[in-house]
């Protein structure tokens, strides 16, 4: 099984209520990375926002910039938001990260959480589902073929065109993400393409009859075996006592999910509900490492997936912290989860 880490690129804010400089974060990003690679750590993903409190709006930039500073580590967007963006203009980016990493760039494409993107770009946001589906069918076009004609709804035709450069071995490696619709899982499975699943809230195990759907859809079309993999996308952050650690994060966790809440009209976040999600059946892995390895092996367990992602700068937790958070899920959690999947 892969375990790597995601971000948004939260900024961090301190004590006095001042949020850190951009600039400083997108830089603390780039260490982050360098540690993750240097501990062995297999993918880093890093996704796209168009807000103020995220740093990050151009996953490919930082992921250029940490491609050239990494010997080993995957790179990928976590995610592309595919409904708002040019899928030429998206394959040939990635397709240039991976160039410069020598075939380490993957692409991660969803419909994202947020639509900042779609007036800022100028889409209209009633078109979302329909976008979405257009654009990953000529993603997933010009990822399999040198050469194609294409025709849709929302841009010109595609007549005998090539689009370069191609990838390092000539096909990105391509995920969806989805947020626990059948109707994500459906095409994912339709087009043959791995899923991750965002787990954000409510138990895990919710998700088992999503997995299973995905995998009968993926045998019904006939798609090569080794191109089935799942994974999931879970909040995490890890200190080195469990209890002292969920007490400083979650002053950082409620303050995003408030922050969030406020908008989408979502009740206050309390402590009762970050316990619940700390539980054993709670979709946050919060505390020491052993807490950690234990929930990571009964999720995989539960719902038999190929890759973990955790999520570890919700609220914009401090950079010393999450330094020691990755130190701790690359130097104790990681190996002993592979460990055990493999006695």
């Amino acid at each position: 099984m892969e375990l790597g880490i995601s971000m948004f690129g939260d900024i961090h804010v301190n004590e006095k209520g001042i949020q850190e400089p951009t600039g400083d974060r997108l830089k603390q990003m780039i260490e982050e990375i360098r540690l993750m690679d240097e501990l062995g750590l297999d993918f880093f993903g890093i996704g796209e926002h168009h807000r103020n409190e995220y740093a990050v709006s151009a996953p490919e930039i930082i992921l250029a910039a940490a491609s050239s500073l990494t010997k080993n580590i995957r790179l990928g967007s976590a995610v592309s938001v595919l409904s708002s963006a040019d899928p030429v203009r998206l394959y040939q980016q990635y397709s240039s990260i991976d160039l410069l990493s020598d075939g380490r760039a993957e692409l991660v494409v969803g419909r994202g959480s947020f639509t900042e993107s779609f007036p800022l770009f100028g889409f209209d946001l009633r078109d979302y589902d329909i976008l979405f589906e257009e654009k990953l069918d000529l993603l997933f076009q010009i990822n399999q073929q040198k050469k194609l004609s294409w025709k849709g709804q929302f841009r010109k035709p595609l007549i005998d065109q090539e689009v370069f450069p191609r990838a390092f071995n000539e096909k990105l490696d391509l995920w969806i993400a989805v947020g626990g619709t059948p109707e994500s899982v459906l095409r994912a499975g339709t087009y043959g393409i791995p899923v991750i699943f965002a787990i954000i809230g409510g138990s895990p195990a919710q998700f088992k009859p999503l997995f299973d759907y995905y995998h009968k859809v993926y045998t019904h079309f006939k798609h090569p075996e080794a191109n089935r993999k799942t994974g999931v996308h879970m909040h995490a952050f890890f200190g080195k006592n469990a209890e002292a650690t969920a007490d400083k994060y979650y002053h950082h966790y409620a303050q995003q999910m408030n922050r969030i809440g406020r908008e989408r009209g979502w009740s206050s976040y309390t402590r009762e509900q970050y316990e619940a999600g700390r539980s054993k059946h709670g979709a946050l892995i919060i505390g020491d490492a052993n807490e950690a390895i234990d929930k990571i092996l009964y999720l995989q367990e539960t719902l038999g997936f190929d890759r973990f992602a955790a999520h570890m700068d919700v609220g914009g937790p401090s950079h010393k912290d999450l330094m020691e958070s990755i130190e701790i899920f690359g130097t104790k959690i990681a190996p002993a989860v592979k460990a055990a999947l493999h006695k």
